[in-house]
């Protein structure tokens, strides 16, 4: 008899495992649970004003900066952030280097199918940065196919200029794509319209250089792991933030606040 039940037993467990195992994939673990339990939002950054960039205390600022401290404060976290490579952004996000990437990062076809993205927050576009002195012989999109155009890696200005099908060389920043120009080493750059908009012309580091043609028009917002519950979290946040007047006060600050989508 206690053989039989012993069987019967072993019986029901194996059928009770094939069942378990027949079935599909529990739902993820919930990324706000795990950013919360550890307590830090980790966040992907590059260098680049006026999104993020370092003040003189070596603190990280910008519009992009400052809505993500405030993200954590909301989850109730610190946050942390970490400077990538931008082309690395997809592998550092899935092996939970990171928990977002939120950088003036562009809604892109790769980015909409590798992350859970939140709704856009702002506008932007993808503009050719010169010399001020060769500017006027650049005013539209045929007039600069000729040009060598420095490009930051992995980004929607070297997408822009791909599709146009003309010359460019990658680095690794928009900042360092800046400096390719000013040196003479590239005859333009392509960056986002919101960083020329606080790097070049005059008052800034680079006042001999301007942009011209806009190669498109785009939508930034932040990317979480696929299927991430981060990204309906954030958008809560983004509706209470623009609601009581928050992003846009501090938009004035960084002077985009003509860029803000509303929430």
């Amino acid at each position: 008899m206690k053989k039989l039940t012993v069987l019967m037993l072993i019986f029901v467990l194996a059928i009770g495992c094939l069942t378990a195992c027949s079935q599909p994939a529990t739902e993820a673990e919930s990324d706000l649970a795990y950013v919360q339990d550890k307590g830090a939002l980790v966040v992907g950054i590059t260098d680049f004003a006026p999104m993020d960039y370092k003040d003189e205390s070596g603190k990280w600022i910008g519009f992009d900066a400052d809505m993500a401290t405030a993200f954590a404060e909301y989850l109730g976290v610190e946050v942390e952030f970490m400077e990538i490579e931008w082309d690395n952004k997809i592998m550092e996000l899935d092996s939970k280097a990171l928990d977002c990437v939120w950088n003036g990062m562009t809604l892109t076809d790769e980015v909409l199918n590798s992350m859970e993205c939140s709704n856009a927050y702002c506008d932007n576009a993808q503009v050719v940065v010169v010399p001020v002195a060769e500017a006027d012989k650049y005013q539209d999109i045929d007039s600069v196919s000729a040009l060598n155009f420095a490009v930051e890696s992995g980004s929607a200005g070297e997408i822009a200029v791909n599709d146009l099908g003309y010359p460019c060389t990658a680095v690794q920043s928009q900042s360092s794509a800046l400096m390719e120009v000013a040196a003479g080493t590239a005859d333009a750059c392509v960056i986002d319209l919101l960083m020329a908009g606080a790097m070049i012309g005059e008052g800034t580091s680079y006042p001999d250089l301007t942009h011209t043609v806009a190669l498109n028009s785009e939508k930034y917002g932040v990317g979480f792991r696929k299927g991430s519950d981060l990204a309906a979290e954030l958008n809560k946040f983004f509706a209470e933030y623009y609601a009581d007047g928050s992003m846009l006060e501090l938009a004035k600050t960084y002077g985009v606040q003509e860029s803000v989508i509303a929430q």
